[in-house]
C-alpha cells in the first residue's frame, strides 16, 4: 500500500501523527500541493475531488478523508486504541472528534483559505468576510474546551485519541490562519503544549 502525503497540509498530517501514535509506517508518495501537483493525474484519477491524503492498498482500492483512513489503521492495529475502548469509551472519542472537527478544525480551515492570499486560486470564489466569520466560532469553541479541560488531561477523556491529533492540528493551523488563543484559555494552552511534545507531533 502507499499513502500520497501533501506535506504540512493539515488533512495529510493527521493521518502520519496517527500512524506515528501506531508505531505504523507507510510508503509515502509526496505530492508538492504547492505546486498543485494534487490536481494532476496521480491524485485526481485516484480521488476526483482532488484532495489529500489518499490511501492505495495493495489491491487497488482506494480510501480519501483523514479520518476513513484512520478508521481502517485502527482496524488493523487496535492498540493503541485512538478511536477508544468499549461503547463507551467509543462513543465520547467519535462526539469530541466530531465537535472539534466541525467547530474548530473547521473554522480555522475557512479562515484560512477565505483570507490568506495563497489560498486565493484555491478557494474561488474567495470570500474574506466568510473568512473573518470564522474567526469568532474558533474561539467560542475554544472556550468551551477549555472549560471541559479543567478536570481532564486529553480532549474525550483520560487518553490521548485521534480528538487530540485533530485539535492539536487545528490549534497549529490557527498561525497561518492569523487567529490566536486566548490568554484565558490556560487549560487548552496546557493540553496543547503536552500534546505537542508527543514524539507523533513531529511525524
Amino acid at each position: 500500500m502507499k499513502l500520497f502525503d501533501g506535506g504540512r497540509a493539515p488533512n495529510p498530517r493527521r493521518v502520519r501523527v496517527f500512524l506515528a501514535e501506531k508505531g505504523m509506517e507507510i510508503p509515502l508518495v509526496a505530492v508538492d500541493m504547492g505546486a498543485m501537483e494534487h490536481r494532476q493525474q496521480a491524485v485526481a484519477s485516484r480521488n476526483p475531488l482532488q484532495r489529500l491524503p489518499v490511501l492505495e492498498l495493495d489491491d487497488g482500492t482506494i480510501l480519501t478523508e483523514s479520518i476513513a483512513i484512520c478508521r481502517y489503521f485502527e482496524e488493523l492495529q487496535p492498540d493503541p486504541a485512538l478511536f477508544g475502548k468499549g461503547a463507551l469509551g467509543k462513543a465520547l472519542v467519535e462526539m469530541w472528534q466530531r465537535r472539534v472537527e466541525l467547530n474548530l478544525f473547521h473554522a480555522v480551515a475557512q479562515a484560512f483559505r477565505h483570507i490568506h492570499p495563497a489560498m486565493k486560486e484555491w478557494e474561488v470564489p474567495q470570500i474574506p468576510e466568510w473568512g473573518e466569520a470564522n474567526k469568532p466560532k474558533a474561539l467560542a469553541f475554544l472556550q468551551l474546551l477549555d472549560t471541559e479541560l479543567a478536570d481532564r488531561e486529553f480532549v474525550a477523556g483520560d487518553n490521548f485519541s485521534v480528538a487530540d491529533i485533530t485539535g492539536m492540528i487545528a490549534v497549529d493551523f490557527m498561525k497561518p490562519a492569523r487567529i490566536a488563543v486566548p490568554e484565558d484559555c490556560g487549560n487548552v494552552l496546557r493540553w496543547h503544549k503536552a500534546v505537542s511534545g508527543r514524539p507523533s507531533a513531529r511525524a
